[in-house]
């Protein structure tokens, strides 16, 4: 099963496609999208789903982890990313992706054992879990990694319990 990991942002997107074989994972591809942030708004949502789009065309999963909003430090960016998120639903909609949504808190939780875990804890046991590129360093993608894994988990846990 591929799993599709996504970090909602209007500036920064965060994606990743995490392979779920038996009890094995892997990464097969992660980045970010960024849209140009001279550009007006409309335009960067436009930029956010061709990308997507095309991703979601090249690689073809099977469901995607989608980072759910439930609160937000920065009162002006709230808007914003939820615009984003919402361009990010209805893309996957679009494309027949079944989608599923954790909040930090459940994430930080099956990742690291705690639900406060700081970025640093969280990078490290994503790649305890999974085997990714040195040279993948943007929070952004290393929290895509962490819903796909997130969502990879919950999908076997589902399975021990049938």
């Amino acid at each position: 099963m591929l799993i599709l990991g996504i970090d909602p942002g209007i500036g920064i997107t965060g994606y990743s496609f995490v392979e779920l074989n038996n009890d094995n994972l892997s990464l097969i591809a992660s980045g970010s999208i960024q849209t140009d942030k001279k550009a007006p708004h409309p335009k960067r949502l436009m930029e956010l789903k061709s990308d997507l789009d095309f991703l979601i065309k090249k690689y073809k999963p099977d469901s995607a982890s989608v980072e759910q909003l439930f609160f937000f430090k920065n009162q002006k960016t709230i808007i914003p990313v939820a615009q984003a998120r919402g361009v990010i639903l209805l893309t996957l909609a679009e494309n027949n992706i079944p989608m599923y949504e954790y909040t930090p808190l459940v994430v930080k939780q099956t990742i690291t054992g705690h639900g406060r875990a700081d970025k640093s804890e969280v990078k490290m046991m994503v790649k305890n879990c999974i085997d990714i590129n040195e040279k993948v360093k943007l929070d952004d993608t290393i929290d895509s990694i962490a819903l796909a894994v997130c969502h990879a988990y919950n999908l076997r846990f589902k399975e021990e319990i049938k």
